[in-house]
């Protein structure tokens, strides 16, 4: 059995914010009856592209965490990468689920997240050449 902690409760964290973002999207297209698309409806346009980004930055942060993990990397520095991550991801989509949140919510989420990534390549890359 591999023992994943960090990785594993990030996942599940991460995991829930991308399902309440999923669900957000399917609220706003069953009440205007769109199928595919937005529909030319702003809010479903906002919706839908903060669930996509969820979708594509959370992934390969896990991906990374798990590798590094695995590995034997620094589980202090996973945890707090972990929890950096997790609170850009939660701002970011903040931004994109309640209409009149300030623009740099979303800058700020996304800078933690980028920040987070670039903190899990490293520890990855230390933990692979030591």
């Amino acid at each position: 059995m591999i023992d994943l902690p960090v990785t594993s409760l990030a996942a599940i964290a991460n995991g829930l914010l991308l399902l309440l973002l999923t669900y957000r999207v399917i609220l706003f297209r069953r009440r205007g009856g769109v199928v595919m698309g937005d529909n030319d409806d702003r809010a479903l346009a906002k919706a839908i592209r903060g669930q996509a980004n969820a979708a594509e930055q959370i992934p390969i942060a896990l991906i990374l965490m798990g590798l590094a993990e695995m590995q034997g990397g620094n589980a202090l520095a996973l945890t707090v990468l972990a929890l950096l991550l997790t609170l850009g991801r939660c701002m970011h989509g903040v931004y994109f689920a309640i209409h009149g949140t300030p623009w740099r919510l979303r800058f700020y989420g996304m800078l933690a997240t980028l920040a987070a990534q670039a903190g899990l390549l490293l520890v990855l890359l230390v933990t692979v050449l030591t």
